[in-house]
């Protein structure tokens, strides 16, 4: 367990230590504490890449997209559990075939279609693919969430009067509550921290996420180490405070649901 703690801590405290020194620091002593903190960094930092905005639009796409995932894949899989057949059965497993295929073998395709479809360098078009990607293994922990809820709660929803859509909203959804949080979890921490998605769909400066604008510090002839490092640090710490908020739901939503009485 130490080994594994230190093989997360060691990439982090790299990533802030750097964030706070000169250039020629970073390149003659990578782990060593700066001389002087370079608070300076931060500052160039905001204003180079215009951190207020492509923190927004990182905002806007984590949150919608996150937002999309679970609300598609809470509201399907409830109707495939409480709907079992043939049909709901190869539904189910079309959808998690996706899993097992290799997003660089859907690059080209993915930016073909986008392109006819006018979804490319726009965030709309990024947040309706998040959704295409995310509602798979969304779809999967739900479905096993929602086999382990009693039938008997929504049945006596639907004798009280309540419709279908009654019932998802009072009752399903707040019994829902551990892996709904899970799945925002594990959604946000890709989406906010993704590059290749962005990278081969928003051309436009002003659409840029964090980790997309921040490669600006690595060209072709210099890497500007310091700089990309105090980036890093900006975009990081939002993600950490949510995730060390949070992180408690995790194992309470996975296993929840795998034992049933």
């Amino acid at each position: 367990m130490i080994v594994l703690a230190l093989m997360v801590f060691v990439p982090l405290y790299i990533t802030f230590v750097n964030g706070f020194k000169t250039y020629n620091e970073v390149a003659t002593s990578t782990l060593a504490l700066p001389q002087v903190f370079q608070f300076k960094n931060f500052a160039v930092v905001w204003k180079q890449i215009n951190f207020l905005g492509v923190f927004m639009n990182s905002l806007i796409i984590t949150v919608t997209s996150v937002a999309g995932i679970l609300f598609v894949s809470s509201a399907a899989a409830f109707q495939l559990v409480r709907r079992p057949g043939l049909v709901s059965q190869i539904i189910f497993l079309a959808i998690l075939s996706s899993l097992v295929i290799p997003f660089q073998t859907m690059m080209i395709p993915l930016v073909k279609v986008a392109q006819e479809l006018k979804l490319i360098n726009t965030l709309y078009g990024i947040i309706i693919m998040y959704w295409g990607f995310g509602v798979p293994f969304a779809l999967f922990l739900y479905h096993g969430f929602i086999k382990s809820v009693p039938r008997e709660l929504e049945e006596a929803a639907l004798i009280d009067g309540s419709g279908t859509a009654g019932v998802y909203f009072r009752i399903l959804l707040p019994l829902l509550k551990p892996i709904t949080t899970t799945v925002a979890i594990l959604n946000s921490l890709w989406i906010w921290n993704d590059f290749l998605l962005p990278l081969i769909t928003l051309s436009s400066k002003k659409n840029q996420t964090i980790p997309l604008a921040s490669s600006v510090y690595f060209g072709q002839y210099t890497n500007e180490w310091h700089l990309a490092m105090a980036a890093l640090t900006m975009a990081i710490i939002p993600i950490i405070i949510f995730f060390l908020s949070m992180q408690r739901y995790i194992i309470q939503g996975i296993t929840a649901g795998a034992v049933k009485g």
